[in-house]
């Protein structure tokens, strides 16, 4: 019953992310906000939303592994699965605003991330809310800056009409998806524990692979429907924005109800301690900087196929390392 209860989380954290994917979008673009800063923004809070429901169910029921190893697992996942199978599929162009502005955003709030547990070993409540207002204050600087480069006329001729739904139905739609989210979280948590106790695997390194994975799939959804539609911003903002939420978001919020710490069995693993090759956060800013050797220094324009297959075996790399 576990068994199925652990397959059937992943499912319900799909259809409820995808759920509130569909209504945050279509409340976002009636607001004027360009497809770039509503996948940098809205879709990537909803996109999120497992792993910020995950971590609040790991919270309460004191497992920090799966807190630190769902977010620091995601973000690799999201850079190295997600976008290496999109940019196979689809080339991925990369805007001016992505490099000069988001994916610096995303560097430093990971290296944030890096010196905050290295030096307190801990998100506490007061780290937990200055999370939330640099969060708050990279929200409101993209959409003021996306208002005022792309004028209404450009914002619309961007709105598919398909991908829009009325208010009523995104209401309803993201109430239906933050069940599916809530639900889903809980039985993800038992099915973890459940594995890692039969296995022999510990939960940090079930959190970091398979719940990672499974809260990861929105990202993944998402950005292949959005290349396939050539809407390369809202693909690529959707990552570097889901990165920035995974921590400022997530880990935040969780802090803020219920402050959470590095546990002295998955210190070495999570920072980088002992093993500075193999921990689980050297590999996370190994990725982006990976990602911003492409963006800078290669084709500089685009994530082309050869650069998303790299990606992508960088991941099945790790993945064998982590087992």
């Amino acid at each position: 019953m576990e068994y199925f209860k652990f397959i059937l989380s992943f499912v319900m954290l799909f259809i409820g992310g995808e759920l509130l994917v569909r209504s945050s979008v279509s409340i976002a673009l009636k607001m004027r906000i360009s497809t770039l800063v509503v996948g940098l923004t809205v879709v990537s809070f909803a996109t999120s939303a497992p792993e910020l429901f995950v971590s609040i169910k790991a919270a309460f029921a004191g497992i920090t592994d799966i807190i630190f190893g769902n977010v620091i697992g995601s973000n690799i996942a999201n850079i190295t699965l997600v976008l290496g199978l999109t940019a196979i599929v689809f080339r991925i162009n990369i805007s001016r605003e992505t490099k000069q502005f988001y994916f610096p955003a995303m560097l430093t709030t990971s290296l944030l991330f890096g010196i905050v547990l290295y030096f307190f070993n801990e998100i506490n409540l007061y780290i937990g809310l200055c999370f939330v207002f640099l969060l708050l204050l990279f929200i409101f600087l993209s959409i003021k800056k996306s208002r005022k480069e792309n004028p209404k006329n450009k914002i619309q001729e961007e709105i598919n009409p398909e991908s829009t739904i009325s208010i009523f139905k995104a209401v309803l739609f993201m109430i239906l998806g933050i069940l599916l989210l809530s639900f889903g979280a809980d039985f993800l948590i038992d099915g973890t524990t459940l594995i890692a106790q039969e296995f022999g695997f510990t939960e940090r390194v079930i959190s970091v692979s398979l719940v990672a994975l499974g809260t990861s799939i929105p990202e993944l959804a998402t950005s292949l429907v959005a290349a396939f539609k050539k809407e390369e911003n809202l693909a690529i903002g959707n990552l570097i924005g889901s990165n920035i939420f995974n921590i400022l978001a997530v880990l935040g919020i969780t802090a803020i109800i219920k402050p959470v710490s590095l546990s002295k069995i998955n210190d070495a693993s999570v920072l980088f301690l002992n093993h500075p090759l193999f921990s689980d956060f050297c590999w996370m800013i190994s990725t982006a900087a990976l990602l911003g050797i492409f963006i800078y220094l290669m084709t500089k324009k685009s994530i082309t196929s050869f650069e998303g297959f790299f990606l992508f075996s960088s991941y099945i790399v790790f993945m064998y390392l982590l087992f």
